[in-house]
């Protein structure tokens, strides 16, 4: 199998790095993560210059940020970091359902901005978007009808799977657009009901399901998602990064939470 990049989303231990920024990267380090993914605006209130210098004594890649803040500053500050992934993180329904061609103006200036500092916009899902406007799902509609390479998609296989479809199909459905990345989330779930429990990253309240033991996050390779056929589809698609991903963490602490998943892509696949 193809030896991806492998990378660890910083908002799976976001409570960590509030209270040890420094001690936390290095045990995400530790763990075996050599790429990681921030989570915000800026790099957890550090400057360019300590944040470069923080990510090069630890052995750590900025590989991609998850953000909405388009400001001039915030870009300037990620280009001089030298990422070159520009992820949209959340984009809520409502947006959609109001005003759909505005939501697709929008990501569409969002890419002339991102452009203009040497990043490359992307998109990560949530489960909704597998929803139908105009008998259309949504996710398609982001891909198909913004402007040619101006958006690609950054796959979260959690969250296609809960939405009711396959992720090795819709990775093989969009590898003409050279996406790159993808995320790679587990989940059990002991009914059929939707309406996951997630965290809004910029701020926000905790959705949660109707009932609130329906739905649980789990380390990489121990819920439902079909991690094979996500890698054999990654691979097929030019896919060069995943990105582990667990938005909470249950009985298991977080670092141990993304340990565990690190070591079954490890042992499981030899990544």
């Amino acid at each position: 199998m193809k030896q991806f990049k492998i990378g660890l989303q910083l908002y799976s231990v976001r409570e960590d790095i509030a209270k040890d920024l420094v001690g936390t990267l290095k045990a995400v380090k530790a763990a075996g993560y050599d790429y990681v993914e921030s989570a915000g605006t800026g790099f957890y209130g550090l400057s360019a210059s300590e944040a470069k210098a923080l990510l090069d004594e630890i052995g750590l890649t900025l590989i991609s940020v998850h953000s909405t803040c388009v400001t001039d500053e915030n870009l300037a500050l990620l280009q001089s970091l030298g990422v070159k992934n520009f992820t949209i993180p959340y984009y809520g329904i409502d947006n959609y359902k109001n005003d759909l061609e505005g939501s697709l103006a929008y990501f569409n200036e969002c890419a002339e901005k991102v452009q203009k500092y040497g990043m490359r916009l992307f998109y990560h899902n949530h489960d909704f978007e597998y929803e139908e406007i105009d008998g259309k799902r949504i996710i398609d509609r982001v891909f198909t009808e913004t402007n040619e390479g101006a958006i690609a998609p950054q796959f979260d296989v959690c969250w296609v799977t809960y939405g009711g479809a396959s992720p090795a199909e819709y990775i093989k459905k969009y590898a003409y657009k050279s996406m790159t990345m993808a995320h790679l989330k587990d989940f059990t779930c002991k009914g059929a009901v939707k309406g996951a429990v997630y965290e809004l990253i910029e701020g926000g309240e905790v959705k949660k399901s109707k009932e609130e033991n329906l739905f649980r996050f789990r380390p990489v390779g121990q819920g439902v998602v079909d991690f094979g056929a996500v890698l054999a589809a990654a691979e097929d698609a030019g896919i060069d990064v995943l990105i582990v991903e667990q938005d909470q963490s249950y009985e298991t602490p977080a670092l141990e939470a993304v340990r565990q998943s690190r070591e079954y892509l490890k042992n499981t696949f030899g990544l």
